[in-house]
């Protein structure tokens, strides 16, 4: 009887040892951190539904960027560390929106219209220049992320833009800056959003992204989604089953690229303002960070590690802050841990595969 007992203690034991390892150890870890940074906030009498009102606002707004990673990773071309591609491409449609002087929802729409057929063209060149360096993908992406950027930004400079909210007062060229307040900014926030026991919800902004989670997810069920998926696990099964994997490639990187563009749009409704020059370099980081947070790997990512990893990222970005404020207070003390914080979450997230 005692050694069946034992039997049962040991099957329960390694039962929940599977499930923690399946959830895996850094997601644990970032939880505890995350958990230990409210109650630190608490005790130092920084209110909390503020804090959670920020994580739930910053979870939205930078999701769909976060969101871009998944095609690219399902495809095989691991982490989309050229998501500054994307971005340009959004970056392009927001201010043709405001060019051609759009407002509200109307603006919003027109940028995503824009940004969306100059990002599946940019995405099909980008997955044709990706299938020509297979495995070196994420070094190249990452030369190519930096390299569009600084190209822009001598577009930038000559932009033959006139509307005088974004072009220079003299000369030719767009600001760094340009302000979208009269356009479209927190026009996902504000739209149905509303308040519960101090936490503002904004609506719009989360249906936003949960309807882009769900068309991906939706996409990846279809019989192209499938044929992405079998030839980034598996491309010589895929191939010999009669996958064309290069096009798989492109069509993935595509699908990326698009969510780069729709995902800086949201981003920089619900931030108020479109940053250009070099604003976009390193938001590849960011958003590969947090997705590997959640659960996912260079080689397996799910909309699930999506939600989970943006959570927890902003999470602990929105915490650190006001508590290394409140901690160290000499000087530029709490700017230094706050960098500390948000670098050593990414360092720690790009070192973790697969949970180990």
């Amino acid at each position: 009887m005692q050694q069946v007992n034992s039997e049962q203690q040991i099957n329960r034991f390694d039962h929940v040892k599977k499930q923690i390892l399946s959830f895996g150890i850094p997601r644990i870890i970032i939880i505890i951190f995350l958990l230990s940074l409210w109650i630190i906030a608490t005790f130092l009498d920084i209110p909390f539904p503020r804090l959670l009102s920020d994580t739930i606002v910053r979870w939205g707004m930078n999701g769909v960027l976060v969101l871009s990673m998944v095609p690219s990773i399902l495809a095989g071309t691991g982490l989309y560390f050229g998501l500054p591609i994307g971005i340009i491409c959004g970056l392009v449609g927001g201010l043709l929106a405001i060019e051609m002087n759009l407002v509200g929802f109307p603006a919003f729409l027109g940028a995503i219209a824009f940004s969306v057929p100059l990002a599946l063209l940019v995405g099909g060149a980008y997955g044709w220049m990706l299938n020509k360096i297979k495995g070196s993908e994420m070094t190249v992406a990452t030369y190519a992320g930096f390299s569009i950027v600084s190209l822009m930004c001598i577009f930038w400079a000559m932009a033959p833009f006139r509307s005088p909210e974004m072009a220079w007062p003299i000369g030719r060229g767009v600001r760094v800056t340009i302000s979208l307040e009269g356009r479209y900014a927190r026009v996902l926030n504000e739209f149905l959003s509303f308040d519960i026991f101090g936490v503002m919800i904004p609506t719009g902004l989360i249906l936003f992204f949960i309807f882009m989670c769900l068309a991906v997810y939706l996409f990846f069920r279809s019989k192209t989604g499938l044929a992405i998926k079998a030839g980034g696990e598996n491309p010589r099964f895929a191939q010999a089953t009669g996958i064309d994997v290069d096009k798989t490639r492109i069509i993935g990187t595509m699908l990326s690229t698009v969510l780069g563009a729709v995902g800086i749009l949201v981003y920089a409704q619900s931030f108020g303002f479109i940053q250009l020059y070099m604003a976009p370099l390193f938001m590849g980081f960011l958003a590969a960070a947090a997705v590997l947070i959640g659960g996912a790997s260079i080689s397996r990512a799910t909309i699930l590690n999506v939600l989970i990893g943006t959570f927890l990222f902003q999470g602990l970005l929105v915490a650190a802050l006001p508590v290394a404020n409140r901690v160290a207070t000499l000087g530029s003390l709490a700017e230094i841990s706050r960098i500390i914080v948000s670098n050593g979450i990414i360092l720690y997230a790009l070192a973790q595969k697969s949970g180990e």
